[in-house]
Parts: structure tokens; C-alpha cells; sequence
């Protein structure tokens, strides 16, 4: 698969997944692959941690509230830290995205289905403080997301795009 099949074989995966093990050395290429995403002045807000000990698994499950990718049998936490980049500009966001998609492309790659899980942990709720709490995070760091890893037990559902013509075009604004 090269890296064109890739971005069109990615969709979000929220199902079940099968309980084979994700190999640590396939977790480690995926977080190699998000740290080498770009970061904006090189700041290199983003930091990674992968999880595949079930019994930590579960402790981080029993937080995440409603449930989703419980079954999964690793987890990858994202983590940022807010550093003024340019101007007291901070490109932190940015930074975490691109590492993120990175590590989407990459678990298709190896066979795996994964989903970027984000609003669900950073609502008032504060799930992603609680999961940071868990891990032994410092407070300087912010868990922003977490990406299940696993191999799918169902089938892939992939959703509706617009046509390119809908939302992109060449030399201005919808041109023909």
C-alpha cells in the first residue's frame, strides 16, 4: 500500500475490535511516524503515549465515559504541551494534527483500524485529565486525544465524501 492507498483506505473505525495483539514494535512505527510529522517552528509540541498493558487498559476504560474503543487491544494517547512558537503564537493544535494523521495513515499501513477520539476526552468532563492522571502525566502536559488500535472485528463502513468538484478548484474561489 503506498501512501495515496493509504489516505483513501482511512475511515474512522468505531466498532469492535478482535483481541490479537497489536506487536510493539508496530506501535512504535506508528508513534515514529507521528513524531515526524511537522511542528510549527520545530517546537516539537507533541508527545506520545502508547498503552497495550491490559490491566492499565482497563483502569483508562473504566474513565471513559460513554464507552468507546474498549476493545481495542492497545491505545495510543496523544499528549501536548502549549509552548509559544512565533510571535506568542502557539502552534500546538497544529502540531498534535499532523502527528495524528500521521499515525492514522500509518495503522492502516500495518493492517490495523484505529478512530481520532478527541471532543470525547476534552469536554467538561475532563476525561483526558483523568487518563492523564492514570499514566503519571506531569501537569505541564495536556492529553488531547486518544486513538484505539486494534485489527477490525466488523466491517468497515466508509462514509459519504463531497465530490472534489464540491470543494476544491484550481487558479481561485469555484472556478470552472
Amino acid at each position: 500500500m503506498n501512501t495515496l492507498e493509504a489516505i483513501n483506505a482511512r475511515t474512522s473505525y468505531r466498532g469492535k475490535y478482535t483481541d490479537d495483539k497489536v506487536p510493539k514494535e508496530h506501535l512504535q512505527a506508528i508513534m515514529e511516524a507521528g513524531l515526524a510529522a511537522p511542528s510549527g517552528c520545530n517546537k516539537q509540541t507533541t508527545y506520545l503515549i502508547a498503552v497495550d498493558d491490559s490491566s492499565i487498559l482497563k483502569k483508562l476504560h473504566e474513565v471513559i465515559q460513554p464507552p468507546i474503543g474498549d476493545t481495542a487491544p492497545a491505545m495510543i494517547c496523544v499528549l501536548t504541551k502549549r509552548i509559544a512558537a512565533y510571535r506568542d503564537k502557539c502552534f500546538a493544535t497544529q502540531d498534535y494534527a499532523a502527528a495524528i494523521e500521521n499515525m492514522l495513515l500509518a495503522i492502516v499501513e500495518l493492517g490495523y483500524q484505529s478512530c481520532w477520539i478527541e471532543g470525547h476526552i476534552t469536554d467538561e468532563d475532563r476525561i483526558g485529565y483523568q487518563m492523564a492522571r492514570i499514566l503519571g502525566v506531569p501537569d505541564e502536559y495536556e492529553l488531547v486525544c486518544f486513538l484505539p488500535v486494534g485489527k477490525a472485528e466488523e466491517e468497515l463502513k466508509k462514509v459519504f465524501k463531497q465530490p472534489f468538484e464540491k470543494r476544491a478548484w484550481f487558479n481561485g474561489f469555484q472556478n470552472k
